[in-house]
This record gives structure tokens, sequence and C-alpha cells, in this order.
């Protein structure tokens, strides 16, 4: 039995969750709005009002540099990926229809469509293989006359496998079929390939506290000029306060409320940075980050690593478990003993893990990022190896 040993150290592979540490222009540029701006955008008409509205227009732009989109005024802000998916779901299936999903989608598409679902939509799951592998051909098998939405992770959040989801957005297209994409945990690693001033058929729906540097309570989607969507709140907006019917004009329609200014210009901040240094630095830092750690425990005997092992088709996750114990033992042990921060359990997808077989116990996920250093990639490696030794 392994003695819990309290240990100062913090080696953080939960970038998934949320990412940490974020860049100092980050903490910086919410320190300046606090300090410096301070008013509320859109509600007054003197300077620090202004500057303020000022801030979140380049905000918006920072968006569009990095999705490839030109409609500044349809980049929506919203609190996380969550509500944005939440939006649109309820929005383009409001009328009922078909909606098209797969089986490793993550709780934040699952819940809503299942609720809906008790309402009288009809949802089809196109399956993944056992790795977690997604072919368009499964999706388009299930379009049905009333399909209205086909709504689809970039990435999965469980094994870090991406989907190709430059086809499926074609065959959309090509079926006038609404596509949203959710792209919490790609955005500001793999690049979107896709022109959104061409695919009006498509939103695509990021979150800012993961890959994007941002703070929490920050999110969005860039709204194809073709999607029409329908206010989850209602209330003010700043703009036509003479009537008290909602704007039906993006971004009024769908942003009711003050925004969460401090929290926007952390991730304008944010994504700022990533465009400075490139995503392609990024990803393929990642990549190095992800082949290091694959290579040295695939082979263990103790060790099952699950999805694509091909890091050309994988983000910076990798799921696995140690043999004959709980990921939620061996998650402790990593904290307390090793300094190793991870999430363990299913993490809010549990059709991924039935899709994998990992279900109901789920998985040990270590998620590297930008800040994850390939020294403590091998600390990591040499925890696990260590750690399987103690526990036999």
């Amino acid at each position: 039995m392994v003695n819990r040993l309290k240990n100062e150290k913090i080696v953080y592979f939960d970038n998934s969750a949320t990412s940490w540490p974020k860049p100092k222009q980050v903490l910086d540029s919410m320190k300046f709005f606090i300090e410096k701006v301070g008013g509320s955008p859109g509600r007054s008409g003197h300077r620090m009002s202004i500057n303020a509205s000022r801030l979140i227009e380049e905000a918006r732009e920072s968006v569009c540099k990095l999705f490839n989109f030109s409609e500044t005024s349809n980049v929506i802000f919203t609190k996380n990926a969550t509500e944005a998916l939440n939006i649109c779901i309820f929005s383009l299936l409001k009328d009922g229809g078909n909606v098209i999903t797969s089986s490793m989608e993550h709780n934040s598409v699952m819940r809503p469509i299942r609720y809906l679902e008790k309402q009288g939509v009809s949802v089809s799951i196109a399956k993944c293989s056992s790795d977690g592998i997604l072919d368009p051909e499964e999706v388009f098998k299930q379009v049905k006359v009333n399909t209205k939405l086909i709504v689809l992770t970039h990435a999965s959040n469980v094994t870090g496998t991406i989907f190709p989801i430059e086809e499926i957005a074609l065959g959309a297209k090509e079926r006038n079929i609404p596509l949203v994409i959710d792209c919490a945990q790609t955005a500001g690693v793999v690049p979107l390939n896709l022109n959104l001033d061409e695919y009006e058929n498509c939103v695509v729906v990021f979150t800012g506290h993961k890959s994007l540097f941002g703070p929490t309570g920050t999110g969005g989607m860039c709204v194809g000029s073709k999607i029409r969507l329908s206010p989850l709140i209602y209330g003010g907006t700043g703009s036509k306060s003479d009537e008290d019917i909602q704007p039906d004009f993006l971004p009024d329609s769908l942003e009711s409320g003050t925004l969460n200014v401090t929290g926007i210009i952390g991730l304008k901040a944010g994504i700022d940075f990533i465009l400075k240094i490139g995503l392609d630095s990024i990803r393929e830092h990642e990549k190095r980050l992800v082949e290091l750690f694959i290579e040295n425990i695939r082979n263990l005997k103790e060790i099952k690593v699950y999805g694509s092992l091909d890091t050309n088709n994988k983000i910076g996750i990798v799921s696995f478990n140690i043999e004959n114990e709980m990921p939620s033992k061996i998650g402790l042990l990593l904290d307390s003993k090793y300094g190793i921060m991870c999430r363990v359990g299913l993490h809010c997808n549990p059709n991924a893990h039935k899709t994998i077989g990992t279900f109901p116990n789920g998985t040990i996920r270590f998620s590297f990022s930008y800040f994850n250093s390939m020294g403590q990639v091998k600390y990591a490696i040499k925890s696990v190896k260590e750690l399987i030794k103690l526990l036999k």
C-alpha cells in the first residue's frame, strides 16, 4: 500500500478542464480594465462606457481572426461553451424535428438534446469506433427528411481524437443542414480549416478558459449568416431602449444583461497571445508532449491507453488506466505523492466512456498545454512507473 505524502510540487495536467497557468498578458489586461476603464459597455455615453464598448468590439475582432471569420456582429459572447450550445440547440430545434450527434459527445450537448427528446425531438446517434473515431458516413446515414441540426465536437474531451469536421461541414452544407461545431477542446490549438464566411450554415462554439487561456466564465460562438438563433435570456441590451421587445439583430438579441467585460478582456488577451505565438507552434509543442508520454507508457503491461495513438489525429489528451486500479485512487495518489494534477472519472461524458469501454469507472486523463514542458512529462512518466511498482 502506498502512503499518502504531502507534496508541494505542482505539475498541472488538467488543461482540458481549465488551462493553468494563464499568460501574464491575460492577468494584466483584466487588471487594466478594472483599474483604468471600469465602465459598462453600451449602457452610457461617457468615456468609460465608450472605452468598455471599444474593448468588447476589439475582442470580437480577435475572435474573428482566430476563426477566419469576418462578421464581428455575429460573434456572440456567453459565459461558456455550454451556454452557447444550449442557445443553438434550443433555437434550432424549437419546432421539433431530428438532431444528429455522435456517441462521443459531452453532456453539454447530450443533456439538452435528451431533454428535448422528451418533448418530441428525435435523436440520432452516429456511432464512433471503440477508439472514438467518427466516420463521416456514419453521420450522413442518420439524415432524415426532418433533420434540423447536426451538432458535433471537434475533438473528444475523453480521448483527444479529432473528428473530420471539415468533411462533415461540407456534407452538411450540401444538404443545407445547420451544423454546430463544439470547439471547446480545440479552439486555440487545432485550426478549424473552414472559411466560416462561406459555411453560412455553421456555428462554431468556443469556451475561453481552456486552450484560449482566458478566465472562467467566458466563451461564445461565431454564427453563420444563414443561422437564426433565439435568445435563452431576454432583457436589457443597451439598444432600442425605447421598446420593451427584445432586439432582433446580432449580437444584441443574444447578449442580454451586462457582459462579463473583465473576463472578455482577459479572453482577448489570451487569443492575442495565441495569434502571436501561432497555432502551428502551439500544436507542434503539444504533439511532442503527447508523443513522449505515449511512447513511454503504451507498452507497459499494466497500462491501457484509450483512443487514437496517432498524434496527427489527436489533441493534447491522453486517457489511460492502470490494471486493476480505480482511476479515482490513482488520481489521488498522483496528486498527494507526486504533485501531479489530472482528472479522473467520466469527464462529464458517460457516452464516450461507453463507446471506448471504460464506463462506469472512467479513466485517468492527462491533458497537456503550451505551458507544460518535456521535463514535466518525463517526471510524469517516471512517477507513473514508480507508482505501478509501489502498488504491486
